[in-house]
């Protein structure tokens, strides 16, 4: 969620010794550059940065491979997909924010930009929604053959334009528009979802947004959740003397699969609650600027742990698959034929592929 910048922290002025760096670009441009945003916009460099090869490696790995092409891992490279997106487009304009006073980006961008957060966003967390929808079938329904990989690109799609549908009301209603400081003189123009009038738009705006991209799917996951642990607890007590050592690895492999699913939910959640929640105490106290040290170190935290979650995801599932450890470091080096690959993992989709 892009946040007006008065909002963040208030850049000292140009005068204040060797924070501020000046920069001229043209007669008429002339920008201040807070040199601790540079660290900050660093930290960013790197996020992009890893984000990218181990998201882009895992979308390589699960289409190339032909044995990885399983159904969670579709969605996971949809997944992906959106977190690419957010990395590329999002992440550097977030990052600028801490460096120059000003908007960079034009009308344009404030349009543009805050769309493609929220598509990506709601890609991640509708994803994972679908992912627990799917472990839930494969391990309390079974029998039900609503996985196959057509109804999983015909859903992942779904959740793509579902995204983008709700994210346009946030492309029309974003605008610039010209805020005071709580020192009173200073004015800037930044890129806003709503202008700095009123109390009611803002605390919709960011209710709204906690409920429909938090509150309500983290709450559907939940439910799936209690439903695929209560049908592992009965099939660990009602396993059969005979053919219990096959049971016993299907109910393994199911819990491995489920575990997975939930360490990325884990992470979407952990990783933007803090963001949810900076946003809503703006909200609720639009007009009381907070331009303190404490809530500027608060809100760069919060920002930089939200994009990390777009590139954390590869490397949990390296951690917690042995099968796309393997084929992903094979992929990043590209040292091996996708063919190749595809013979070395035959025989093992269901049980070492998430």
């Amino acid at each position: 969620l892009l946040y007006p910048r008065h909002s963040l922290f208030t850049l000292p002025p140009s005068g204040s010794g060797n924070l501020v760096l000046n920069v001229s670009s043209g007669e008429q441009h002339q920008y201040n550059i807070w040199l601790p945003g540079v660290g900050i916009a660093a930290v960013y460099g790197v996020i992009i940065l890893v984000g990218l090869v181990g998201n882009v490696t895992l979308m390589k790995t699960c289409l190339s491979v032909k044995s990885m092409r399983t159904v969670p891992n579709l969605f996971l490279s949809s997944l992906a997909l959106g977190d690419v997106l957010l990395l590329l487009t999002c992440a550097p304009v977030d990052a600028s924010r801490y460096l120059v006073d000003e908007w960079l980006f034009g009308r344009v961008g404030c349009k543009l930009i805050p769309f493609i957060q929220l598509t990506s966003v709601g890609v991640s967390v509708f994803t994972l929604t679908a992912l627990s929808a799917d472990r839930y079938r494969a391990i309390v329904r079974p029998l039900d053959r609503s996985g196959a990989k057509v109804s999983v690109c015909v859903r992942a799609g779904a959740i793509w334009l579902l995204s983008v549908t709700l994210a346009v009301p946030e492309a029309v209603f974003s605008d610039l528009h010209t805020f005071t400081t709580s020192f009173g003189n200073e004015t800037f123009v930044t890129c806003a979802p709503y202008p700095h009038a009123g109390e009611l738009h803002p605390k919709i705006h960011s209710t709204a947004f906690f409920l429909i991209f938090y509150i309500v799917p983290l709450f559907i996951i939940s439910v799936y959740y209690c439903f695929i642990a209560r049908s592992l607890v009965r099939s660990s007590v009602d396993i059969p003397a005979e053919g219990h050592l096959h049971l016993q690895r299907q109910i393994k492999s199911r819990k491995r699969l489920a575990k997975a699913v939930l360490v990325f939910v884990g992470l979407f959640a952990v990783c933007w609650l803090p963001s949810h929640v900076i946003y809503l105490y703006r909200s609720y106290h639009y007009d009381q600027v907070d331009t303190s040290l404490g809530h500027f170190i608060a809100s760069v935290c919060a920002r930089i742990l939200a994009f990390a979650n777009s590139c954390v995801n590869p490397f949990a599932l390296y951690l917690m698959s042995k099968s796309f450890s393997k084929h992903f470091r094979q992929q990043l080096l590209c040292c091996t034929s996708p063919r190749r690959l595809d013979s070395q993992s035959s025989g093992s989709t269901n049980i070492t592929t998430v």
